[in-house]
């Protein structure tokens, strides 16, 4: 059976998002001057959960078992996002959470990513098992408009589902953006080549051409 839309989407936001990781497990990314390199990941790896939850959660909590799956989900969701903030605190140096080695909190990072690979790309698969293409790829574009919009950082503590979760993750993507200036952080939209904006999938997905100079930008 020929994979729809939103799961090659989802195929390469995973493989993107672990990638990333990858880079930020190095250990020359503890150094200030390779600090990008974790900002990246803990970046795209917010905003893929938010808009995950905003646009693919109302669908999954529609599917046979959609309240538990929404639980469980949400439920990784929120360690996720935990452990993203202690992995943030260690590369800054927030004496909250120095008290916690580089791997015990990528080994939570790392067990926490695959578990949320496997729920989403389940929920993902029933999906598309009930809607037509054309709804199909039209939240396949969604999640990836969202995700340019979605908070740059993780929160755990705040609403994740329902209307209230939309409304509290735009105003963090304005504060977001306040502290990530602040700080001086490197962020996706900083950069020139945008892994989603500008991938080979996401001119698939929406039907653009690809530019003439993409083999120049790498």
């Amino acid at each position: 059976m020929t994979a729809s839309t939103l799961e090659l989407a989802l195929t390469y936001e995973h493989a993107r998002i672990r990638e990333l990781a990858q880079q930020a497990h190095h250990p020359a990314a503890a150094h200030p001057e390779r600090r990008h390199q974790t900002d990246w990941f803990y970046a795209i790896a917010a905003q893929h959960l938010a808009a995950a939850e905003d646009v693919l959660l109302p669908h999954v909590r529609r599917l046979p078992d959609g309240s538990s799956l929404v639980t469980r989900y949400v439920g990784n969701a929120k360690e996720l996002e935990r452990s993203l903030r202690f992995l943030k605190g260690r590369q800054y140096g927030d004496s909250r959470v120095q008290n916690l080695t580089d791997l015990e909190v990528w080994t939570a990072v790392d067990r926490l990513l695959a578990e949320h690979e496997r729920l989403e790309t389940s929920c993902t698969q029933q999906i598309s098992e009930q809607l037509d293409d054309s709804h199909v790829n039209t939240l396949t574009e969604e999640l990836l408009e969202a995700e340019d919009v979605a908070p740059t950082r993780a929160h755990p503590y705040s609403p994740h589902t329902g209307m209230a979760g939309r409304m509290v993750h735009r105003m963090w993507r304005l504060a977001d953006n306040a502290w990530d200036s602040a700080e001086g952080r490197v962020v996706p939209t900083k950069y020139h080549v945008h892994p989603k904006r500008d991938s080979a999938l996401s001119h698939y997905l929406y039907g653009t051409a690809m530019p003439e100079d993409r083999e120049e930008q790498h």
